[in-house]
């Protein structure tokens, strides 16, 4: 037996075949398209997943990538399957960057009833610009309102979370959206308990926008 393993070599396992966003694993890595029309932060970027979060919904779950590059920025990357499939790739911006680049007036009534708001963003300086030019879109309108969630900070992927206040039930948020008339821009904002927001300024994207990926093992 020994002199027949010898003379034959031990079989490799396969090779887990990485080719779709939904089969991303915690370790692996992607490179993004080096086209003008992503921003500097994306563009021609190898990244790397470092969390697998959870979007907890009324009728339905959603995968959140957190992958970071070369700049240390965190980047957050969904596969979202409708009649055309596509990716949503997001940035978080901070207080202090939403005044900079909204009439804050014109951004509360994102909060106030019926949800109709519309959104212009400021002239931006030549160094906002380089920042965020390619992450915003001349204007919004508001698509969703106080739409309720939880926030796992797991990978439920084809799993179901925890539904019972002794499990990981997820922290809770509202959610409010905006999307620019093209479909290609968003601002998605969460507010959790207690008050904390998150302002994300969202892409949506072709999947082809991922050239290659490399699995951890």
């Amino acid at each position: 037996m020994g002199f027949l393993s010898g003379l034959f070599g031990k079989k490799e396992a396969p090779k887990r075949q990485l080719d779709h966003p939904n089969k991303l694993l915690k370790g692996d890595m992607l490179t993004l398209d080096d086209s003008f029309a992503l921003p500097a932060l994306l563009r021609g970027q190898q990244l790397k997943v470092e969390a697998i979060h959870t979007y907890e919904y009324q009728r339905s779950q959603l995968c959140e990538f957190l992958l970071r590059g070369h700049s240390g920025t965190a980047i957050y990357l969904s596969y979202i399957q409708e009649d055309e499939p596509y990716l949503s790739i997001s940035i978080k911006i901070n207080r202090a960057e939403v005044e900079r680049l909204f009439d804050l007036d014109a951004f509360a009534e994102v909060f106030e009833e019926p949800g109709n708001a519309v959104l212009t963003p400021l002239p931006l300086s030549a160094e906002l610009e380089t920042e965020f030019g390619q992450w915003l879109s001349d204007e919004y309108h508001q698509v969703e309102f106080a739409g309720f969630g939880y926030f796992h900070r797991q990978d439920y992927r084809g799993l179901t979370p925890p539904q019972d206040e002794h499990g990981d039930r997820g922290e809770s948020f509202e959610s409010y959206s905006l999307v620019n008339n093209q479909d290609s821009h968003a601002i998605d904002i969460e507010v959790y308990e207690g008050g904390d927001t998150e302002v994300m300024l969202t892409l949506y994207r072709p999947l082809s926008d991922i050239r290659e990926y490399w699995p951890a093992s």
